[in-house]
């Protein structure tokens, strides 16, 4: 008989995130106290009306989504800030069962204060690295380009992850506001980055349509695709990114907070799931959408009917979809395959 999950069910399922903003997913005691120190000024002092202004569930787009950004990037200028923040998210998301997870940012954000954006990559390892240490959890990192920055800037980007590929980051990204900014315009960045055997993902078919999916796979030559919340809309696209198992990282509260989809019901993530494609939960932004890995889970099992088997593939499908080496991912599905079936076997 399908099992409804419960929360602790889901706080005990070894998860992995793989699409998760470190500038949108900051604690908001430490957002306080670095503002404190740094002398930024933020709307509300305290930490958790701070953390009740910054959740952008009153957004009417993307783009009213995207603002907020500008509280946390003010706060992320400096390296011990950066090691700070990837620490403690690393930290955080072990406690909810989230063996596997790759933080996204873009460096070029982190160089108002005088850093190179090889210091922001190499303070954010720092952080990780403290991380590994202290919980049971492997982090990452994935670079990204801003659509509405100059390819130049893209390109370097591209030029820095490849530089630290064999030191903790896995992926280049384009992330930034969609509608109207074309993806193919930023295509070289992703070529240097295929050409030197770096994996690519790519925000696409959030705020804008099937053609923004289409540079997606077509010109960048994503291995995993950002939101692909209207992958729906083009069944041919569809059915190719399913048949070559392009996996789309899936993240229900930050679509409805964006007004990517009217409500948590009327999400396709279901029909994708239902169709065989690979779709990864994820958070997208812990602090600007109010949720943990493990509250993306129970969305899922509330609103769209996931039963915790299915739960189990979804995650699953993280693991597999992860940018790491396959022997590494090998190894991790073992473990994980078999804490999933122990956490099957005692469900009732």
């Amino acid at each position: 008989m399908p099992i409804r999950p419960t929360r602790e069910q889901l706080l005990r399922l070894p998860k992995a995130e793989l699409h998760c903003h470190l500038d949108g997913s900051l604690r908001g005691e430490t957002l306080v106290e670095l503002a404190t120190s740094q002398g930024v000024s933020l709307p509300v002092s305290d930490a958790d009306a701070l953390r009740r202004y910054m959740v952008a569930g009153d957004s009417r787009d993307l783009e009213e989504y995207l603002r907020r950004f500008e509280i946390t990037l003010a706060v992320m200028q400096r390296a011990e800030s950066l090691e700070r923040i990837a620490y403690e998210l690393l930290v955080d998301a072990a406690a909810e069962g989230v063996r596997y997870l790759e933080m996204r940012y873009a460096p070029m954000l982190t160089t108002a204060g005088g850093l190179t954006m090889r210091d922001a990559v190499e303070a954010t390892l720092r952080g990780i690295a403290r991380g590994q240490q202290e919980a049971a959890i492997i982090g990452r990192v994935i670079l990204c380009g801003i659509r509405t920055m100059a390819p130049e800037v893209s390109l370097e980007t591209a030029e820095i992850a490849v530089a630290y590929k064999e030191l903790g980051v896995v992926g280049f990204d384009l992330a930034g506001a969609e509608l109207g900014n074309a993806a193919a315009v930023h295509a070289e960045a992703f070529s240097y980055a295929r050409e030197h055997e770096l994996a690519c993902t790519v925000h696409a078919g959030e705020a804008d349509g099937p053609d923004s999916l289409r540079q997606a796979v077509h010109i960048c030559g994503a291995h995993r695709l950002g939101h692909a919340t209207r992958l729906v809309e083009d069944a041919s696209l569809g059915r190719y990114v399913n048949d070559r198992r392009i996996a789309l990282e899936i993240c229900l509260t930050s679509n409805v907070h964006t007004s990517a989809v009217a409500s948590y019901a009327e999400h396709p993530a279901r029909r994708y799931f239902e169709d065989g494609h690979e779709i990864v939960l994820c958070t997208d932004n812990r602090m600007m959408s109010g949720v943990t890995l493990t509250d993306e889970y129970l969305a899922a099992a509330e609103h769209l009917g996931f039963t915790l088997e299915e739960l189990g593939l979804v995650a699953l499908n993280g693991f597999r979809a992860a940018f790491l080496p396959w022997e590494h991912r090998l190894a991790l599905i073992r473990r994980v395959r078999q804490d999933i079936a122990d956490l099957l076997s005692h469900a009732t």
